[in-house]
């Protein structure tokens, strides 16, 4: 079974690569800039409209991004700008699935222009070159510690769940709570 492995493209004319990067650029104004509110300067794209839609929205809007992410690898950016880009992803995505606070979010922080910035930044300058390991160690680091807080979170919501009902078996209604008062009456 072959892998999947990212290849760069074969090296294309300036003119073909000016067509990636113009494409990249509109479909990042797309989901980010398209459209202005009338009477003010504040602009927004469909990312965060498609935020609006629970879950299938906040996964196609990542889509689009990870899509534009894996042209622009192609296209030629080093291991720290797609280490970037995929963090500027992996932010929009985590705060912007928050109900609510990840909708407003939304609205401001626009992953895919400043992806294009970074790509930008990285052929004219020659900014962020190198692999991107040291990067990459502190987002895996930073993973492992924000699992954790959110695993001890969940076990300590339900510690304080099951305390309160089990404190007040009174205010406890349903099915559920009928499951953990027979749980409770067995001890």
């Amino acid at each position: 079974m072959p892998l999947l492995v990212a290849r760069p493209a074969a090296p294309a004319t300036p003119s073909e690569a000016a067509d990636r990067l113009r494409w990249v650029e509109g479909v990042a104004r797309l989901m980010d800039s398209q459209f202005r509110l009338p009477g003010t300067r504040f602009r927004f794209g469909l990312d965060p409209l498609l935020g609006l839609v629970p879950i299938v929205g906040d996964l196609s809007s990542t889509a689009v991004s990870v899509a534009l992410l894996l042209t622009m690898m192609r296209h030629g950016a080093s291991g720290a700008v797609v280490v970037r880009m995929a963090l500027n992803i992996f932010i929009d995505t985590v705060v912007g699935a928050i109900p609510l606070i990840g909708n407003i979010f939304d609205f401001a922080y626009k992953s895919n222009e400043r992806n294009v910035a970074l790509l930008r930044r990285h052929y004219a300058e020659g900014k962020h070159n190198g692999s991107g390991k040291g990067l990459v160690a502190l987002l895996l680091v930073a993973f492992v510690a924000l699992a954790g807080l959110v695993g001890w979170g969940g076990v300590e919501l339900v510690r304080w769940v099951w305390h309160y009902f089990e404190a007040r078996p009174e205010a406890a209604t349903g099915p559920v709570a009928a499951l953990v008062r027979g749980w409770y009456n067995r001890a």
